[in-house]
């Protein structure tokens, strides 16, 4: 699920392409330079020149987005691609580095790669094992590159990642729904929003006692790995792009979450043979058994049930953007909740 620094997005402007190409001789002279889909974190442009095509990349999330961290995905990526991994890592320039920084802004150069985005219901069986595999071979393959995580904090060491309180959650429940009545004109989204508000804090009364410790993080995570960040030539994985959210976090709940994304219906069920077949295969990839896949699992469900980020995008960002995904992620709350030992399962087993 993305994840945002809660800032507006900042109107596009035409990034500074004669200065990038001065940089990148080898690319050759700009032809034309457009947006493409606007990402929920950075922003992209599809740049054609006299070479050939390149994908631009406008490093705008605030919390990822200073150089440093930057070069340090873009070594990670560098690494992966030279281990074998479909990943499409930035090109450098004349000079050997792969940062712009322009007007305050980092940007990145990057190979054009052709393909498209395929989400769980357009894989086979065999399709969500090789989705499976894909991932748990990057969270090993990070693990070599980056450096396996010590006893005391990175890039040594572990993030201590804490469960959501459930007071915390009411109280942010009550703000939404004080902003959801509020809102003029009222429509069918608000009443909704206003519906499942009221029904996720009585849930979480009756299950506030479920509550999971905190966790530690066992591995290099990718951060965001979903359909809109992986992309597909014919039916095998062509390119794992996005990697802004690199960092250390337990890894098996990546997999779990990365699921709860891919294999969603649009009525918030989750495809459970598909989650099945890629959870075994993750689990051969990594060497992960089922009681840590299933205490994943119980942690992102938690997560799930505390988690309004799309209601505070729209009320309280007034960032209407991820309004299309709200009905699908707040169903799945509700019903993973009740098929709580089936959805564990179909991970563990």
């Amino acid at each position: 699920m993305p994840r945002s620094s809660e800032t507006l997005p900042s109107p596009i402007v035409a990034p500074p392409v004669d200065v990038l190409l001065r940089r990148h001789r080898h690319a050759g002279e700009p032809l034309a330079c457009v947006p493409v889909t606007e990402g929920l974190l950075n922003r992209g442009f599809r740049l054609t020149t006299t070479r050939g095509t390149y994908f631009l990349k406008q490093h705008l999330d605030a919390a990822t987005a200073d150089r440093a961290t930057v070069v340090r995905q873009h070594r990670a990526t560098q690494r992966l691609h030279a281990l074998g991994l479909p990943v499409a890592p930035p090109l450098a320039d004349a000079r050997g580095r792969t940062v712009a920084v322009v007007g305050g802004h980092c940007y990145a150069l990057h190979p054009w790669v052709e393909g498209r985005h395929r989400d769980g219901g357009q894989l086979s069986t065999g399709g969500c094992r090789r989705l499976g595999t894909l991932l748990g071979q990057v969270h090993t393959a990070l693990d070599r590159v980056m450096g396996a995580p010590g006893p005391d904090g990175a890039p040594g060491g572990t993030d201590a990642c804490a469960s959501a309180d459930p007071q915390d959650t009411f109280r942010a429940i009550d703000e939404l729904i004080r902003l959801v009545r509020a809102h003029r004109p009222r429509d069918s989204f608000d009443a909704l929003a206003e519906h499942r508000l009221r029904e996720r804090r009585a849930l979480l009364a009756r299950h506030a006692h479920h509550r999971p410790p905190a966790a530690s993080a066992a591995g290099w995570v990718h951060g965001d790995f979903h359909p809109l960040n992986l992309l597909y030539r014919g039916a095998e994985p062509a390119a794992i792009v996005d990697w802004d959210r690199l960092g250390l976090r337990p890894r098996a709940e990546e997999a779990v979450r990365a699921a709860a994304i891919f294999f969603v219906r649009p009525g918030g069920e989750l495809a459970l043979g598909k989650v099945r077949a890629y959870a075994r295969a993750y689990r051969r990839a990594t060497g992960a058994d089922g009681a840590e896949l299933a205490a994943a699992a119980h942690r992102v469900w938690w997560e799930r049930l505390n988690d309004f980020w799309t209601l505070r995008w729209r009320y309280q960002l007034h960032d209407r953007r991820a309004d299309a995904q709200f009905p699908a992620v707040s169903a799945l709350a509700v019903w993973w909740t009740r098929e709580y030992e089936t959805v564990r399962e179909a991970f563990a087993g």
